[in-house]
């Protein structure tokens, strides 16, 4: 599993009806994108959910590289760059996926909170404990999921998780979910990734 996003942080006077439009138009086109687990489209608004910014933030898990490169170097994201300018894309190695109770459900709102790996500690029990933090946080009441990876070229960890409702039982920055393209879910392995 690989896990993937990039932020467009939007003016504070900017239309986010435009965003939404944009998915609702383009969303499904990645419904059934090869080598794709879900494409989580993610918004927030300043103010909402104490957002300081207005910010379209796609997060993605992927099951294959090669999914991933299609979609990169393939035309997926071409359009988005043509539309936007091209934002760095963040990637992350998967350490774990979880399916929760409330899978099935629609998703309403995701988590995401990045971390630093502090230095000095023991790096297979940090990654075992944000596997654990993973399980813990897909079994809370109303968790659809719940993913952890990591970016070794900045030893960042990353926790995201989707909710069936807008109090999510997480830390983390709150973005609205706008449409779920969840293609190869059942496809991402289950539990530690290693």
């Amino acid at each position: 599993m690989h896990a993937m996003q990039y932020e467009i942080t939007l003016p504070a006077a900017y239309d986010m009806d435009v965003i939404r439009a944009r998915v609702a138009a383009k969303g499904h086109l990645l419904d059934d994108w090869e080598g794709m687990g879900l494409k989580a489209y993610l918004m927030r608004e300043r103010g909402g959910h104490d957002s300081p910014v207005n910010q379209y933030a796609p997060f993605y898990l992927w099951n294959t590289v090669e999914g991933m490169n299609s979609f990169l170097w393939g035309g997926g994201f071409q359009g988005l760059s043509d539309d936007f300018g091209r934002p760095s894309v963040r990637q992350w190695t998967g350490l774990a996926y979880e399916e929760g109770g409330a899978a099935g459900l629609r998703a309403r709102v995701a988590v995401r909170r990045r971390q630093p790996v502090p230095d000095g500690v023991e790096l297979g029990a940090f990654t075992a404990h944000a596997a654990g933090e993973a399980r813990r946080l897909a079994g809370e009441d109303g968790a659809l999921l719940a993913a952890a990876a990591v970016d070794t070229s900045r030893w960042e960890l990353v926790h995201f998780s989707l909710w069936a409702h807008d109090t999510p039982k997480a830390e983390g920055d709150v973005f609205q979910v706008l449409h779920l393209s969840a293609p190869g879910l059942d496809r991402v392995p289950r539990g530690r990734q290693w």
